[in-house]
């Protein structure tokens, strides 16, 4: 029926209540609608003109000339009914005033007429009276007012949520697909529970009015901006809600331009230019040499050799002429040697009593392996104690709680990526619960608890977390939005809107929650809340993924999370839950099994980290048992002579080679007692690198010293233990060079802040430092052993079986010492070989410019085994979310909330500084690119401002019973309560004294959040992110003043951060952007000086080791290489130049190494760096020997010198250190984790090959230029 009342100025169709509309069933408030009741407009006066003005100020003409079309029942239903909208909404005055604004038009304007037009009434009988109820009208507004209206309301934020307000008042389009049209058709549908009639908005264009009725006039009033302020007194919105207050933010700067010299990469052409230099020094000394050659020729009276190097002819030595550094050397050469000749001796004379020894002093260090922790908690190995971010972590778990522990499915269904095909979400819906039931299910026998344990008992549940039943746990799913009923899911009904009839089901209330998440009750004729059964809602971008600009019906993947308290370690409850995650992974596994499932899902649980770890550790350990197996069998048969066939047993050094194993494995062990009694905890890595390390050290100095003595020849008239001890005099100091140097350089690397670091670099000094002690101890004694069952012509394994063929009297070089000495050396030191440096050069700079290049790093996945499900899951993760992880700003102690000005420098509501906390949140937030923060922070200050404003029912007072002066819940009848804990002021900003304040703050922190006041903070999940904890995270006495004493914290969103990179980079923004929080709000009166802001999320802790890992790296390889100069001097007799070239060819294969990382995609962390400062000392190896062999050769030449080293010492450093290592290595290949694939074959494997190609190829070369050259003074004391 429309209405045929006459349209004119000054009529009303509408006046007084003709009660409850009988067409609303399951109403959220009073849906009294009014009676139609044509005639003139009546005069307000008296207490009616006080509340028309205090509901609908923009119509007050003044007492005694103000005119209106409502009655007071009217005016007091109209302000219950815009109170929960307005609840949202009153953080922006202007649009608080606008919207009441609509709906006064509509109620109260004295033009009624000219604007709605009746189209539906019910007759009703009112006290006797039979009148028409109005239930439907039209409402004809002008687009120039509904468009200001709602341009001044779109940017109104939730600060619970960092959403938008207008998602809520929009129905099922969210605040992305809203417009005005849709706002006010939301606010004219009786179906949302909210509102008491059917308004049907016609939005008429200016042009378009003559296409209105006849007598119709579209509302075309003046709607406020939101940076205006209000004819009440209210200020211009803040900049958070209004985009057109905000002031002049300059945009971040332009990113720092690449290093450029030209046009070129600038590192690319330093390395360029570095070359050029190398190259043209290098031939500066060729051409130099060559005149000075000349020169010499021509003056000089001495001989020449084939080379055409001088030999003096006058061979008499004059002791003046030994100059202070010769005479260094030989006291240094001649007491070490002296010194380790009688040491050997001794050891081979008693054999049996060292050995015996021996074994007592590392059964004595092993013993403290009953003491010793191994740490695979990753926060304790790569986050130092003292670190910043484990400092932030520890004030944040102590002062708010740990951050809960996630257990999450992400389901897709391959070709059907949304609910429009084949209702592919109600069957996934309905697999989902029945899923998620049986996990809901899990119970089992808690020792602990003694008692069964249950989801309840460990789950997360924000609104009871004393004592919660199944449905207080936070469970974020999507058939949360059904409050996990399969008959709510299965609900349909016919629903009539604007005349048309349709049937409503799970799809349209689906549409309706995944855009306005926060509704208790949806518009559908279904009349289901959006709410999860356990209070909280279920934000749309955490329960779907995989869609485009937010149009969740479109997603891919559904997301199931269930989130559990975070128990420290040592609680009873920690085992619990595991134990709960250990049932919740079986399940799936089941689950995923199932022939029935035709979809594919990843899962994952906050074990599975550290459980696929330790699985990977488990299952590639029979890997490294393998690799250690091809060690020893190779030593065992290199190390024989093999002088012929029938003395192969005797010759042969199985015994030996499994010495030395057991030496290498007595060091470890006791280094790990010894660590064990002290108490520093060891690690995966150490258990797994470590004996590695030391059998590569350990094996070298074994070939050295068995391979001399099987070349050397015994003296007349010596015997056994003499010949053993002369030859121990002469390669111990060598490997005293190289241990020493080793030791020491771990030790200095113990510096290191990350525990993991530090711990393997003691763990490795001492056990290579005790290795080399068992070498020189039992395993002389074993060679003792051994020589004299040889010299005996005795078996090896069968010591009592004796061969007759005798040992041949000229020792047996073997086959790599002829072939280096007939063939290699000459060839190297090939005057046109010997170009070869250049090559090296090339490659040094080449990787001085990738090693700028290197990425750093370590992205979770590597962690992981190739065959682990977590692979799937970080997969989907990065695909599917499209929202990252959260972060707080935490203030510590120290700022006074409690002040106007304080909770100004907070807020960024109506009054809020321009440039306070949550401000410059939002400022970041409109540079996700460069801040990468996503959603501004959500502020408790705010809600709390909003939940004591007047205009919603959030906080009142009793006014009768025995509650009288108490704090009155909204869920209380207005008649109980009708004092308002606050008034508000005229400027419309709102905020509580001290005193007020610390009287309030109790009521709304335990105020639980529902509909008649969704602003509560029980628990705060309720109004914000089902993951999150606490929103207020306070932790003080309630009844205490928060002036100074409270640390709190404020929430924001990452954007999605997909690699190592991104993840340090946020960090590091995040920090920046909190520094300058900090540095404002200390300038505020009261503050403590050491008042801060920091940021903190749960990934920091493991991210931050990148923001100074390059430095510390740096300064660790540094620290390493320095005692391996001065080591190498000293034990050289002050050698600087010896030790300089020694050092150089290091700090090359370092540089190599790092400059192959770039090229072959091994990332830069703490493991690569555990094992650059392993490649330091296996570099060592390759080097030490063959230098300090050159430069006590007693060959007058360089390049004679240079093959003598190359011949003698390389081919024991190429049989000791390189073949030993790559088989090894090669079979660490085939493991499971990537971890060793990437970080233990591949950069190992690059160590060896970098270090076997500069120790001997580069290393001669290089010596055979710029070695020493002795005098001949040394040489003739050497010689004779």
């Amino acid at each position: 029926m429309f209405s045929d009342a006459q349209h004119e100025a000054g009529f009303c169709l509408m006046y007084e209540e003709c009660g409850k509309n009988p067409t609303v069933s399951g109403s959220l408030l009073e849906s009294n609608v009014p009676c139609k009741n044509p005639g003139p407009a009546r005069e307000v006066v008296g207490a009616h003109y006080e509340l028309f003005k205090e509901v609908c100020p923009m119509l007050d003409q003044g007492e005694g000339q103000t005119f209106a079309c409502c009655s007071p029942q009217q005016l007091i239903s109209l302000q219950s009914s815009v109170s929960l909208s307005k609840a949202i909404l009153l953080r922006c005055p202007s649009c608080a005033y606008n919207f009441a604004h609509i709906h006064c038009i509509t109620t109260c304007s004295p033009n009624q007429s000219q604007t709605i037009n009746i189209t539906r009434t019910i007759p009703v009988n009112i006290s006797g009276t039979e009148k028409d109820a109005v239930v439907s009208y039209q409402a004809y507004v002008s687009t120039t007012f509904s468009d200001a209206s709602f341009n001044s309301c779109k940017n109104v934020r939730i600060p619970a949520t960092g959403g938008y307000a207008i998602g809520t008042m929009c129905g099922r389009y969210g605040s992305t697909l809203c417009t005005p049209q849709r706002w006010l058709d939301f606010q004219g549908d009786s179906s949302n529970g909210l509102a008491p009639l059917d308004i049907d908005f016609r939005l008429i264009p200016p042009e378009h009015n003559a296409a209105v009725p006849e007598g119709m006039v579209p509302y075309a009033g003046i709607a406020l901006g939101c940076n205006e302020t209000t004819p009440t007194g209210g200020e211009e919105c803040s900049c958070q809600d209004c985009q057109e207050s905000c002031p002049p933010v300059p945009p971040p700067g332009p990113l720092p331009e690449p290093f450029m010299i030209g046009n070129m990469e600038g590192f690319l052409a330093i390395s360029l230019i570095l070359f050029a230099i190398f190259c043209l020094l290098f031939l500066i000394f060729i051409v130099v040499k060559w005149i000075l050659h000349l020169c010499k020729r021509k003056k000089s009276k001495s001989g020449k050799d084939k080379n055409a190097n001088e030999v003096h002819l006058n061979q008499t030595v004059n002791p003046k002429d030994i100059t202070c550094n010769d005479r260094v050397s030989l006291v240094t050469q001649k007491y070490l040697g002296s010194f380790f000749q009688s040491w050997g001796i001794v050891m081979a004379r008693h054999p049996l009593k060292v050995i015996f020894a021996s074994l007592l002093v590392v059964a004595a260090f092993t013993t403290g392996l009953m003491n010793m922790q191994l740490t695979t908690d990753p926060v304790q190995l790569w986050s130092a104690p003292n670190s910043r971010a484990r400092r932030e972590k520890d004030f944040h778990d102590e002062n708010f709680a740990p951050f809960f522990r996630t257990n999450q499915l992400i389901l897709t269904a391959p070709g059907r990526p949304s609910y429009i095909y084949d209702s592919l979400i109600t069957k996934h819906l309905i697999f989902e619960h029945l899923l998620q039931q049986r996990i809901q299910a899990i119970e089992f026998w808690s020792d602990e608890l003694n008692k069964t344990a249950t989801l309840n008992d460990v789950c997360y549940a924000p609104l009871n977390p004393g004592n919660p039943s199944l449905t207080d746990c936070a469970v974020n799913s999507l058939p949360q939005y059904f409050q996990n009923s399969i008959k709510n899911l299965n609900l349909k009904a016919n629903m009539t809107q604007l005349g048309v009839t349709k049937e409503v089901d799970w799809r349209d209330h689906f549409i309706y929650c995944v855009n306005s998440p926060l509704s208790f009750k949806d518009i559908t004729a279904l009349n289901l809340s959006c709410m999860a059964d356990y209070g909280g809602p279920v934000f749309p971008f955490l329960a779907v993924g995989g869609y485009d600009n937010e149009d969740y019906t479109a997603a891919e993947a559904f997301i199931l999370t269930f989130s559990l308290n975070n128990y420290p370690r040592d609680d009873p409850k920690f085992k619990v839950v595991e134990q709960w995650e250990a049932m919740f992974l079986q399940i799936v596994q089941e689950y995923q099994k199932e022939p029935s499932t035709n979809f594919t899902f990843a899962y994952m649980a906050e074990r599975s980290l550290e459980d696929e770890i330790n699985r990977t550790t488990i299952e590639d350990f029979p890997i490294f048992m393998i690799s250690y197996a091809v060690i020893f069998l190779y030593i065992a048969v290199a190390l024989g002579e093999y002088s012929s066939f029938k003395r192969i047993l005797v010759d042969s050094k199985f015994l030996v080679g499994l010495g030395g194993i057991l030496v290498v494995t007595g060091s470890v062990l006791a280094s790990m007692g010894f660590y064990g009694w002290v108490g520093i905890p060891s690690s995966l890595i150490i258990v797994q690198v470590v004996p590695f390390l030391v059998l590569a050290v350990g094996a070298d100095n074994i070939f050295i010293f068995v391979l001399e003595y099987q070349r050397d020849v015994r003296r007349p008239g010596e015997i056994r233990e003499e010949q053993i001890g002369r030859v121990l005099g002469s390669v111990a100091p060598s490997m005293l060079l190289c241990s020493i140097s080793e030791s020491v350089c771990f030790f200095l690397g113990a510096l290191s802040n990350m525990p993991a670091v530090k711990s393997f670099a003691l763990y490795a000094a001492l056990a290579v430092l005790m290795d080399f002690v068992l070498q020189m101890t039992a395993f002389v004694a074993l060679l003792s052993l051994d020589a004299r069952r040889q010299d005996g012509n005795r078996c090896e394994i069968a010591c009592c079986l004796k061969v007759k063929t005798q040992r041949p009297a000229k020792p047996n070089k073997g086959f790599l010492l002829p072939f280096m000495e007939k063939y290699y050396a000459p060839v190297l030191l090939h005057p046109v070989s010997r170009i070869v440096i250049v090559l090296f050069l090339f490659m040094f700079c080449a990787s001085i410019d990738l090693m700028f290049n290197v990425k750093v790093g370590l992205d979770q996945e590597l962690a992981m085994p190739t065959d682990s499900y977590m692979l799937t899951y970080f997969e989907y993760l990065n695909k599917y979310f499209e929202v990252g992880v959260p972060t707080y700003f935490v203030t510590t102690k120290g700022f006074n909330f409690s002040d106007v000005t304080g909770m100004n420098a907070v807020c960024s509501s109506v009054g809020c500084d321009q440039f306070s906390l949550t401000q410059k949140i939002q400022y970041a937030t409109e540079y996700p690119e460069r801040s990468y923060l996503a959603i501004p922070a959500s502020s408790w200050v705010d809600d709390f401002i909003d939940w004591l404003n007047p205009g919603s029912r959030c906080c009142r007072i009793y006014t009768s019973g025995s509650n009288t002066g108490q704090f009155c819940p909204a869920s209380e009848s207005t008649l109980k309560c009708l004092k308002k804990c606050m008034t508000l002021p005229s400027s419309g900003i709102l905020r509580p004294s001290v005193e007020e304040f610390n009287t309030f703050l109790p009521s709304f922190l335990s105020n639980r959040p529902d509909l008649q006041c969704p602003k509560g903070y029980a628990g705060s999940s309720s109004v914000r992110k089902i993951l999150d904890q606490n929103q207020l995270h306070l932790k003080m006495p309630l009844s205490l003043s928060l002036s100074l004493s409270a640390a709190s914290r404020f929430m924001a969103y990452h954007t999605p951060l997909r690699n190592s990179q991104e993840f340090t980079a946020a960090l590091l923004m995040a920090r920046e952007l909190a520094h300058n929080i900090t540095m404002a709000m200390r300038m505020i009166p009261g503050t403590a000086e050491d008042f801060e802001v920091f940021p903190y999320s749960v990934t920091y802790v493991y991210y931050e080791q990148y923001t100074s890992i390059l430095y510390e790296g740096v300064a660790n390889i540094c620290l390493c290489l320095v005692p391996t100069f001065v080591v190498c001097c000293i034990l050289l007799g002050l050698d600087l130049r010896s030790g300089f070239l020694n050092l150089f060819t290091i700090v090359m294969i370092t540089v190599d190494t790092v400059g192959v990382m770039t090229l072959w995609s091994i990332d830069y962390n703490a493991v690569s760096l555990i094992n650059l400062v392993t490649a330091v000392g296996i570099s060592v190896e390759f080097v030490s020997h063959t230098t300090r062999s050159f430069a006590l050769s007693t060959l007058p030449t360089k390049v004679d010198r240079a093959k003598e080293a190359t011949a003698k010492m390389g081919s024991a450093v190429f049989a000791g250190v390189a073949m030993t290592n790559l088989p090894g290595i090669i079979v660490l290949a085939f493991a499971k984790a990537q971890l060793i694939q990437i970080f233990f074959f591949r950069l190992n494997l690059v160590i060896t090959l970098l270090g076997m190609a500069h120790g001997l190829i580069f290393l001669p070369v290089l010596l055979s230029f710029f070695g020493i050259t002795p005098s001949t003074e040394l040489q003739l004391f050497f010689h004779f």
